[in-house]
């Protein structure tokens, strides 16, 4: 695991040029990028989305493309058309901005329903099918989408289909003190508020060497019972329509997997489970009463399961992992 960890460390402080703090937001960009996920990061305006979607872009020597999602967005405007060429009398297909590597969509939730569906066959299957023809996308892929949860005017929410599809949902949140007069040093110094500043750090042959690297992180068989027995639980729970789903579950172990190997090791620990837990599986429940104005209630609902759920043994899970 020491590539993985060196090429982490690599980004992270190329990230660090530009974006102040932030570690633990960091890592699980980090993590979703090495589990081959896809990134939904919502949050107010002004804290920083778009920025740190565009510092990971810039530390990749990977295509990178920005779409500002609006209400007249159409789902060509994303995929491509074939167009007639009267030069030579034949059809050619024009890929759109989905054919990049790293893709940006900022403000998803301002585009139709119709323009967010055209994400979901590539966020999932990595394909794009136009006009019958179907073509796979280059690799690593990923999707880094912003939108802001407050201002709901003009938008349209993501429907559950699309939700799960994004391995991981976080939020940057406001910075303390000392972050925030460090944002105005820099910006008084005009120092590392451009992303497009930052040198490239890791190439597309790197980064899906080390997601295949992170594939092979052992997880023992007792924590695979622990995510089945949380996923049930959420299922069951009386608060919830919908619990976590089997894909919620695959994405929760791949990003395990990553995480570890983030930290080095080359192994689960149910630590990785319990921090994963929220940013990988809140934004996929349903609950019964979807007006509770609560703060986070999806999060609370996993952090009773986590509570209530016994984890496994600690010389159990040394005796698998020998």
């Amino acid at each position: 695991m020491q590539n993985v960890q060196e090429l982490a460390s690599r980004l992270k402080q190329n990230i660090g040029k530009i974006i102040v703090g932030k570690d633990e937001e960091v890592d699980l960009l980090l993590t979703a990028l090495l589990a081959s996920g896809h990134v939904l990061l919502e949050d107010v305006p002004g804290t920083g989305k778009t920025m740190l979607a565009k510092s990971l872009a810039s530390s990749l020597s990977l295509t990178f493309q920005r779409i500002q999602f609006t209400p007249d967005l159409l789902p060509s405007d994303l995929t491509g058309i074939h167009f007639y060429n009267q030069k030579d009398g034949e059809f050619h297909f024009r890929p759109g901005p989905l054919f990049a590597r790293i893709v940006l969509a900022d403000e998803i939730n301002r585009a139709t329903p119709r323009t967010q569906s055209s994400l979901l066959e590539c966020m999932e299957e990595r394909q794009i099918s136009v006009d019958g023809q179907t073509m796979k996308l280059e690799q690593p892929f990923m999707v880094l989408a912003t939108q802001n949860p407050v201002d709901n005017q003009g938008t349209f929410p993501l429907p559950e289909a699309q939700m799960d599809r994004f391995m991981i949902r976080m939020k940057l949140g406001y910075p303390s003190a000392p972050e925030g007069r460090e944002i105005l040093r820099r910006t008084v110094q005009a120092e590392g508020l451009s992303a497009e500043t930052t040198a490239t750090t890791a190439t597309a042959e790197e980064v899906i060497s080390a997601q295949q690297e992170c594939r092979r992180v052992t997880i023992a068989d007792d924590l695979l019972d622990y995510i089945v027995e949380l996923a049930d639980a959420s299922r069951t729970h009386p608060e919830l329509a919908l619990g976590i789903s089997p894909r919620g579950t695959q994405s929760l172990l791949r990003a395990c997997q990553a995480y570890a190997a983030l930290k080095g090791r080359n192994y689960v620990l149910p630590d990785d489970i319990k921090t994963l837990l929220a940013p990988v599986c809140a934004h996929r429940l349903v609950l019964n009463n979807r007006y509770d104005l609560q703060d986070n209630p999806a999060e609370r609902i996993l952090a009773e399961l986590t509570d209530r759920i016994p984890v496994p043994s600690e010389a159990g899970l040394e005796s698998e992992v020998r």
